[in-house]
């Protein structure tokens, strides 16, 4: 089990990196968006993959370099990294090969996407096209890529996150889903305070990976984000819970429900602001138990890396959701 303060120390780390690379990419390229998507857009017209599928794999990538730090920054508009290995073929002796011929010999993936004769990792467009030929060789449909993935990263869980992804794109159309909500309305009586990493005593020696927002029984419970419903149900800790995945590899966790909205499922496409159950005091034993706490509702977050899945402080994000949706709330009269 990790000690308090290696929590203390991924949380500081991560929270601190994806607020200052936000930040640049903003400043950098208010087009950012729109350049992501023509390159999609471009891959998807020669081979016939929908787009959302290289979006969805940009964006887990995209965020999964951002909180590892043992692979190298992107530096431009993709995500997407192929490691040298792959990209000259795994028998290849120079692993910096842009020779597209040779590359081919040895099975590499890389190639040249924009016809300048030279298959750089570093080309978005080269990138773009590699993924997608490797894609097209197991097909175009939906089953057939879900397999390609598999091979691709033989991790079921980034399989998942992936295809999570695919959903929330297919369905919005659109590269911005950065909105959020704050979890509670805010009209509604409620208070909270950074109680994450606080000692927890039941059912063992723990920390407490979330923040704590009291408020009555019954107050509306809403998504944070644009997500997929992950998991839908019942724990002995938690109580009546709702675990949802947003398109940035993070996990949020809604525990002590009332109950639920009446019409959420598991692999439900969620967004910021609808309500998916209400404040209560669930959890600590079989299910149905409640009441051995002041109701409240647990928030936390957890961040997959591409290897596991981490907690960090969700307080800060909350404080400025918070502040975000007064101030829209004040512009709007």
């Amino acid at each position: 089990m990790r000690t308090l303060i290696s929590y203390i120390t991924a949380s500081f780390v991560f929270i601190a990196t994806s607020w200052n690379v936000l930040g640049k990419e903003i400043a950098k390229d208010e087009n950012i968006y729109e350049q992501r998507m023509e390159l999609y857009q471009k891959a998807e017209a020669v081979s016939l993959i929908p787009w959302y599928y290289f979006a969805a794999i940009d964006q887990y990538e995209r965020n999964v370099r951002l909180v590892r730090r043992d692979l190298p920054k992107a530096t431009g508009a993709l995500g997407i990294y192929i490691p040298p290995e792959r990209w000259a073929g795994p028998l290849n002796r120079n692993k910096h090969d842009t020779n597209p011929f040779t590359i081919s010999q040895f099975g590499g993936l890389g190639m040249d996407g924009n016809g300048d004769g030279v298959a750089n990792p570093n080309d978005d467009e080269d990138v773009i096209f590699a993924i997608a030929r490797y894609l097209q060789t197991y097909g175009t449909d939906h089953e057939h890529l879900k397999i390609a993935l598999w091979d691709y990263y033989q991790r079921s869980k980034t399989v998942d996150l992936i295809l999570g992804k695919v959903k929330i794109y297919k369905k919005y159309k659109t590269l911005q889903l950065d909105d959020h909500a704050f979890p509670l309305p805010l009209h509604a009586n409620y208070t909270y305070k950074n109680t994450w990493g606080d000692a927890r005593g039941w059912g063992g020696r723990r920390i407490h990976e979330g923040t704590d927002i009291f408020a009555h029984y019954g107050v509306p419970v809403r998504a944070t984000c644009y997500g997929v419903v992950e998991l839908k149900g019942w724990n002995k800790y938690g109580g009546w819970r709702v675990g949802i995945r947003d398109i940035n590899n993070t996990y949020h966790y809604f525990a002590h429900l009332n109950g639920f909205a009446s019409n959420l499922r598991e692999g439900q496409i969620v967004e910021p602001g609808m309500i998916i159950g209400s404040v209560g005091s669930s959890g600590y034993g079989p299910p149905g138990t409640a009441g051995k706490f002041p109701p409240h509702l647990h928030y936390g977050m957890y961040k997959d890396n591409g290897y596991t899945e981490w907690s960090f402080d969700p307080y800060p994000h909350l404080k400025m959701w918070e502040r975000a949706e007064k101030m829209q709330k004040k512009q709007r009269g």
